[in-house]
């Protein structure tokens, strides 16, 4: 069924000429599709966000899980009820079309409520206009910050990422307070998130913690977690693991249209698993307390964290394993998944291996389910890499560690001890000397 024009149809057109990111077909072809993930309870998963994360979500899940019908029109359903809460009817021609009348007449294009919805837009940006221009001419600062803050959401609802972002950031000329700050701040965060514009996440995170003193605990973890997300995003997994694990359980779902608290304890946990180290691990993420709170809310994770800690990396897999079709379908972490994979499972071999002499490849390619052959490719590219020091036995299957001499490197720091001790006894023998003879007097009185 193809969308009716509407007779606002001009005015829309100008507030989505920014784009509507997240639904842009082109982008989204260039990501992959997965073809199962039948364990994602959609409407829970859906449940635990609020506003435009919610509906993009739930796009990213349709357009990510072709394989599973039943699951995509579920997502679209759902997708189609929130968007009619809203006002944004760029989005809901969109999601319209990719119904394509498979959901009957209840879930077809509602042409009335949307001329309805473009109709009210066109006022309340009259309306929006003629106040700000009043505010301008009376210099009223307070007033002019409202009227463009009003502006960024009339934008941001509609669906025009970039005015809205536009309208935010002029705030910043008629903030009189910290308080004001953040709050411009936090406003451009949220949009900047939305356009994936994640530099300018960094920037305004940055700019509201100078405002220490204004941020309460809920803020600050708030801006941890947007970090976070900048850090992922550029691939920094230990960064973003550290922003993650700060923040803090007050954090709860004061942060819906971002991020859930299950997000902050999967994308904390994976980052940290891939990037610390067996101290770190134990130290950063299994003790500390305030993590420990958004980890009980994900038990598989917080299951796969310690068993990769207690060596159990059988089971570990097998977690990870289990979760990956989901963490495909995440709108954030889905191109991280290989890579996190990847890091983590090489971080696995290495610390199987660390503890001994030799090792039987038949023995560790049946703890990490693979194959033999397949294990020692793995082993062979770590080896190169020099992040094993070790040797394979192919005809043996054996991996012999390369233990380093500790009696000839023992010998060595002795001899550079000697070395350094000898030149800094002729050093301080040679001023002695020159103090001694007035050596610096003399040239000091030529002069």
């Amino acid at each position: 069924m193809e969308p009716e024009e509407s007779p606002s149809r001009p005015l829309i057109d100008d507030i989505h000429s920014n784009g509507d990111v997240g639904v842009d077909e082109p982008s989204r072809s260039k990501r992959p599709i997965i073809s199962s993930g039948e364990q994602l309870d959609v409407e829970a998963y859906a449940s635990l966000y609020q506003g435009r994360t919610k509906i993009m979500r739930l796009l990213f899940i349709a357009d990510h899980c072709e394989g599973n019908p039943g699951m995509r029109l579920e997502a679209l359903r759902m997708a189609y009820d929130e968007i009619k809460k809203g006002e944004n009817t760029q989005i809901f021609r969109e999601v319209v079309q990719k119904i394509d009348g498979k959901m009957g007449p209840d879930y077809g294009m509602d042409s009335a409520w949307c001329e309805m919805v473009d109709r009210r837009a066109e006022q309340k940006k009259e309306k929006l206009d003629n106040e700000l221009n009043a505010y301008r001419t009376n210099l009223i600062k307070e007033s002019i910050r409202m009227g463009y803050n009003d502006f960024g959401d009339f934008y941001y609802a509609h669906g025009a990422l970039g005015d809205a972002f536009k309208s935010y950031v002029r705030t910043r000329d008629y903030c009189t307070t910290s308080k004001h700050i953040i709050h411009m701040c936090m406003s451009a965060i949220l949009v900047s998130i939305e356009m994936g514009q994640f530099p300018h996440v960094t920037s305004y995170v940055s700019k509201a913690e100078q405002s220490s003193e204004a941020l309460d605990p809920i803020t600050a973890s708030k801006l941890r977690c947007a970090a976070g997300l900048a850090h992922l995003e550029a691939k920094k997994y230990k960064l973003a693991a550290r922003k993650f694990l700060e923040a803090g359980p007050e954090l709860g779902s004061h942060y819906n249209e971002v991020i859930a608290p299950q997000d902050v304890a999967t994308y904390g946990g994976l980052s940290a698993l891939a990037s610390f180290d067996r101290t770190e691990l134990k130290h950063k993420v299994i003790d500390n307390d305030n993590f420990r709170n958004f980890l009980e809310l994900v038990p598989e994770v917080r299951e796969l964290i310690n068993d990769f800690y207690s060596s159990h990396y059988a089971s570990c897999l097998d977690y990870l394993g289990n979760l990956k079709a989901n963490l495909l379908l995440d709108i954030h972490l889905h191109d991280h998944v290989e890579s996190l994979y990847d890091q983590i499972r090489n971080k696995a071999l290495i610390q199987y291996t660390h503890p001994f002499v030799s090792v039987d490849l038949r023995m560790m390619a049946n703890a990490f389910k693979t194959s033999i052959a397949g294990l020692e490719k793995e082993l062979e590219a770590l080896i190169t890499d020099n992040q094993i020091q070790a040797r394979i036995d192919s005809h043996n299957k054996i991996l012999y560690a390369r233990h380093a001499d500790q009696r000839n490197a023992t010998f060595q720091r002795v001899l550079q001890t000697g070395s350094e001790f000898d030149r800094d006894v002729r050093s301080m023998l040679l001023r002695a000397n020159l103090i001694k003879h007035e050596y610096n007097l003399r040239a000091s009185r030529k002069l």
